[in-house]
């Protein structure tokens, strides 16, 4: 199939075509009809299937400039509402229809003057109450409210936002739900804002004939030195190193720069203007290693990532789900490096028996064990290294030089 079946619009097809979208993926050959019916739709699809496009040329195709906000897609992290904005500015090139994201972390004044010229919003549930509260945002005139990445919203207790949201909007709209996974409590939400939905069903997070798992089984004390080495000795083009918390980001971003490996952390407790230089840097390869907690694993559209390191094994088997669809995807090879320590082994095991993975032990590596300064030792970077310190590094007593650690 290609998108001149589905898409009437000449200057959306110009759009697609500038962009080199060929033919629709699976969740756009399935949704667009759909929605251009005005049904309500739930679809359950993975990150990078082609969502964004799915509910944007729809939208796009219907929406009249200079006649108010006619939709919104409501998103929830200010990383993915940029994100599906610059998407939907791209799709609607030509079109004059104005687009406009709303997130916290930045100063409200520019967003409501955007607003008051704005055709379709995209926006993070909190900064669109705080709009609504301030009546600087009119949604009387919606026709199409999206929630994309619904069970994060759920996981990031955002539900009772939701509804609030919703709430506002007018009564016969329609309505599109995207999400990886179907709780009890999107149910919930389906039940209450959504009228008899279309169900469409396009998930298959990893294609396992590109995706090659493995892991190597490491002592604590010598996790960082062995993904310095890996860092080191695999040949790929970007790579995410996946933390579970913003602590571990920070101070493994950190120690790998004193290892000589340029590396930027991703995190929530990092500014808005923080985290958008350091995703810059990333997609355009200034930066080929991203030090990242979750936040990076949902709904961030990076190309070429070949490699993803889970530094930290996340108490949740779905986390690991999207971290690793990450890579693999589009036709392209990835790889996965699991460094696991003995905490880790009850939640790696859920992980592998709940999804069925299979994840090969890696075969024994060599390394050389290197300095790893905790908060309190750190020191400014002196010429690519930490300045000396009388500070206890944490090596074993007389093991300061070349040592050789059998990994298997």
């Amino acid at each position: 199939m290609r998108f001149e079946q589905i898409v009437s619009d000449e200057r959306i097809l110009n759009a697609l075509e500038e962009m080199r979208f060929k033919e629709p993926t699976r969740v756009q050959e399935k949704s667009i009809p759909l929605i251009r019916e005005g049904k309500d739709v739930m679809v359950q699809s993975e990150t990078g299937s082609g969502k964004t496009a799915a509910f944007g040329i729809p939208i796009i195709e219907k929406t009249i400039p200079g006649k108010g906000i006619q939709a919104l897609v409501v998103a929830p992290t200010r990383e993915l509402a940029e994100q599906i904005s610059s998407h939907l500015n791209k799709l609607a090139k030509g079109t004059r229809a104005k687009i406009t994201a709303v997130y916290g972390g930045v100063a409200l004044e520019p967003q409501e003057r955007a607003l008051r010229k704005a055709d379709i919003v995209v926006g993070t549930p909190g900064r669109l109450l705080d709009h609504a509260g301030r009546k600087t945002i009119d949604l009387s005139r919606v026709q199409t409210v999206v929630l994309d990445e619904a069970d994060r919203m759920l996981d990031m207790g955002f539900i009772q936002d939701i509804n609030r949201i919703l709430d506002l909007l007018p009564a016969h709209k329609q309505t599109l739900l995207f999400s990886a996974t179907l709780s009890r409590g999107l149910y919930k939400l389906v039940s209450r804002h959504m009228n008899d939905p279309e169900e469409v069903n396009t998930r298959q997070y990893v294609d396992h004939t590109l995706l090659t798992q493995v892991y190597y089984d490491a002592q604590k004390n010598e996790r960082f030195s062995l993904l310095a080495h890996l860092l080191k000795s695999e040949e790929y083009e970007k790579t995410i190193v996946f933390c579970n918390t913003r602590r571990d980001v920070d101070l493994v971003a950190d120690n790998l720069r004193a290892q000589g490996i340029k590396a930027e952390p991703l995190h929530g407790g990092l500014s808005q203007s923080r985290r958008n230089k350091t995703l810059d840097n990333f997609r355009k390869g200034r930066t080929r290693v991203l030090v990242a907690t979750d936040v990076a694993a949902r709904g961030i559209d990076i190309d070429k990532l070949t490699h993803v390191f889970n530094y930290g094994i996340p108490r949740d088997p779905k986390e690991y789900v999207h971290r690793i669809g990450r890579t693999a995807r589009m036709g392209s090879k990835g790889k996965v490096l699991n460094i696991i320590t003995r905490d880790d082994y009850d939640k790696f095991a859920r992980i592998k028996s709940r999804h069925g993975f299979k994840i090969r032990k890696a075969e024994e590596v060599n390394f050389r064990r290197v300095r790893f300064r905790t908060s309190d030792q750190r020191r400014p970077v002196h010429r690519g290294g930490f300045r000396e310190s009388r500070r206890r590094e944490r090596f074993p007593s007389g093991n300061q030089g070349l040592r050789l650690v059998r990994v298997s």
